[in-house]
């Protein structure tokens, strides 16, 4: 009940944010006004884009019309210009005096002044002169005989398409008069100023050879109805038409393409747009006007009933609920009274027995926590507080898993697979040892048990076993390593000392001194397991010191070959050391340092095969001195090229001599470390195992 309290007032507090009952009257109203007045703009918006496409549409169509019935017309006045210069007794004369310069100059003076561009006589497939414009006369001739009076031609030279008429001498039918207009930039600009519009004219040999850009479909469209073609061209900002221009044989001669911005035609709905908008704003304001003048009216009791309200959330439960305003205001202020009264008699109930119940759990020694149906934290006791390192008003409100932090386990948190919570409701009641990485601290072993739910709040006692399972979980695997381990090189020993006592009086000498040498070979590994064994003890422990002081590699690498020698003899391995006479020593614990290359060497000894050269190196760069120990082993596999350096990492299948407590890369890697350097593993370039190792340089002795 106390939390149903709680949870009152903070919705009450959470309500009280939100906007008055005032302006809810008042938006819905603007909001009612504002979708109505915005679907009939709409609607109209959409109307007027219509009519104004359309009417874009229209103009450019008739515009097309237009020019395309000047050039009829044009094509007219070239037929009239032709018979007047048939009808020339001046042209008769100078064809019967057969004078072609003073022919050549009469038919300049005849075209330019009616702005022929240009001008031809032929008798027969024979030209006799032509003026204006230089064109293919001869492809001109044959549309004209083609197509007759008028005609069109495009002619294959890269001229512009022209529009003539032919006319016959009255007296010598078999001469041929031509007049003809180029349909150029200057025909495009005569037919502009005719019909008020920009106009192109487009060869149509070139559009069939031209790029595809915005206009393409709309020619292509207008080609494939054969009259004309409109669109509009958002791209370009116009309307567009193409109107195809024929000749009389069907072939396609050019294109008319008249072009119209469409800001001209939007302008006039962009202002009307602007007018609903506004008609629209001024709706919306009178619209809220009114709300607010009803909402005040309807809000006075609500809003008094929400100042009790609060009130009693805040836990005044004195408050007087006032009463009034309409029927379903008056039930609510009637039953907001009866929980009052209820709340006051359950809340001083509620406080006895919370105080009972938190002196009995902060007086356990184990930690208490309890969670509601989402496994959300409602509270936590000071011991779990201390184990889970967070303050209980911190822990409370938030998902256990975030709090108590359980280690994944095969990539995912116990909280999605194995939550006792979950179980303990299915049973009754769970126990399980989770691993709790919370508090950014190291991993600690726990045991938690889970009751089932009651009331939606399950209970959880976690006791911490972090020292405990340290301290079972080192014994076994100390145990278990030493015993595997130590086995199989006693057995040998203890089988070459039998061999020994049976056979010492009858053995050849060859044969004692092969048993002498494989007890030395375990002997050695014996010593090698134990000083590991022992040096990661100390390791784990805290107990490896680090004595820094000026150490030459040469010494350190020189008293490594003569620990580990007997073993390179045994398997023939011949170890080639190359240091630079300008190293400079580093700077470490000379004893450490030994001990890193012991085991470099028997690792290298180990996988290199017998008869070949294990090779140790150095170079310095800066303040760092890198070592390396090459072998011709197989080397390591690129994904466990770091892992090789965990502890008990061990690679049996992959060994040529299986054994080992699978601790000397991660104690070189250890000791590495405490110097302030850093080991790695990789392939050089002649196909070896390189192990190179890096160490901060000693100080100069001043």
């Amino acid at each position: 009940m106390l939390d149903r309290v709680r949870r009152i007032a903070e919705e009450l507090r959470f309500e009280r944010t939100r906007l008055s009952l005032v302006w809810w009257v008042v938006a819905s109203e603007a909001v009612l006004v504002l979708l109505v007045a915005s679907g009939i703009s709409a609607y109209a918006i959409g109307r007027l884009h219509d009519l104004a496409d359309d009417q874009g549409k229209a103009r450019v169509q008739l515009a097309g019309a237009m020019a395309r019935e000047d050039l009829r017309r044009v094509s007219e006045d070239l037929l009239t210009q032709a018979r007047v210069l048939a009808d020339r007794p001046t042209l008769e004369r100078l064809l019967a005096e057969d004078r072609p310069e003073e022919l050549v100059l009469f038919l300049r003076r005849f075209c330019e002044p009616d702005k022929l561009d240009a001008c031809a006589v032929y008798d027969g497939s024979t030209q006799l002169a032509a003026a204006g414009a230089s064109l293919p006369w001869s492809d001109v001739l044959a549309a004209s005989l083609e197509q007759g009076q008028t005609f069109l031609a495009d002619p294959a030279e890269s001229t512009p398409p022209v529009t003539g008429a032919a006319a016959r001498l009255s007296t010598r039918p078999e001469v041929r008069v031509l007049v003809v207009r180029l349909l150029d930039e200057r025909m495009a600009q005569s037919l502009t100023r005719q019909v008020g519009m920009t106009v192109q004219l487009i060869n149509y040999r070139t559009f069939t050879h031209a790029p595809v850009d915005a206009l393409t479909q709309l020619h292509t469209n207008g080609l494939t109805d054969g009259n004309s073609a409109v669109q509009r061209i958002d791209s370009l900002d116009l309307y567009a038409a193409s109107f195809p221009v024929f000749a009389s044989t069907g072939e396609a001669i050019a294109l008319i393409e008249p072009d119209l911005s469409a800001a001209q035609i939007d302008s006039s709905a962009r202002r009307l747009i602007h007018e609903l908008l506004i008609t629209a704003v001024g709706l919306v304001a009178i619209a809220m006007l009114g709300g607010a003048i009803l909402g005040r009216f309807l809000s006075r009791p609500v809003q008094s009933l929400t100042a009790a309200a609060v009130r009693l959330g805040q836990g005044d439960f004195s408050t007087s609920i006032p009463a009034g305003g309409a029927a379903e205001v008056g039930v609510l202020a009637r039953t907001m009274e009866d929980m009052r009264r209820n709340l006051v008699e359950l809340t001083g109930t509620l406080r006895r027995r919370e105080g009972e119940a938190r002196a009995v759990l902060a007086g356990i020694v184990e930690g208490v926590y309890a969670v509601d149906r989402d496994r959300v934290i409602r509270y936590v006791n000071p011991q779990a507080a201390r184990l889970l390192g967070v303050e209980p008003a911190q822990a409370v409100g938030r998902f256990c898993g975030d709090v108590l932090q359980p280690c994944a386990q095969g990539g995912q948190r116990p909280c999605d697979t194995n939550c006792p919570i979950l179980h303990a409701r299915a049973n009754g009641t769970a126990r399980a040892v989770e691993q709790l990485c919370a508090g950014g601290r190291s991993a600690r072993t726990t045991v938690i048990t889970s009751s089932d739910s009651v009331d939606g709040l399950q209970v959880q006692v976690i006791r911490d076993e972090s020292e405990l399972e340290a301290v079972r979980r080192a014994r076994d695997s100390v145990l278990a390593n030493i015993s595997h381990e130590f086995r199989t090189p006693l057995a040998a020993q203890l089988a070459s000392i039998e061999l020994l006592r049976e056979g010492m009086p009858s053995m050849s000498a060859e044969r004692r001194t092969d048993l002498v040498l494989s007890l030395e070979r375990g002997t050695l590994r014996l010593t090698r397991l134990i000083d590991n064994l022992l040096e990661s003890v100390r390791i784990e422990s805290g107990q490896l010191g680090i004595r820094h002081q000026r150490v030459l590699l040469a010494e350190v690498i020189e008293d490594a070959r003569a620990l580990i020698g007997s073993l390179l003899a045994l398997r023939r391995q011949r170890l080639e050391v190359s240091l630079p006479e300008s190293l400079p020593a580093v700077s470490g614990d000379p004893t450490r340092l030994t001990q890193v290359f012991v085991n470099l060497i028997a690792n290298a000894n180990k996988f290199a095969p017998e008869d070949s050269v294990i090779r140790v190196g150095a170079e310095a760069a800066g303040q760092r001195v890198t070592a390396w120990v090459e072998d011709q082993g197989a080397g390591v596999m690129a994904s466990d090229s770091s892992a090789i350096f965990d502890r008990f990492r061990r690679s049996a299948d992959e060994e040529p001599e299986p054994g080992g407590l699978g601790l000397g890369l991660w104690i070189v890697k250890s000791i590495i470390e405490r110097h302030g350097g850093q080991i790695s593993v990789a392939r050089t370039a002649e196909g070896r195992t390189r192990f190179s190792v890096e160490l901060p340089a000693a100080e100069a002795d001043t």
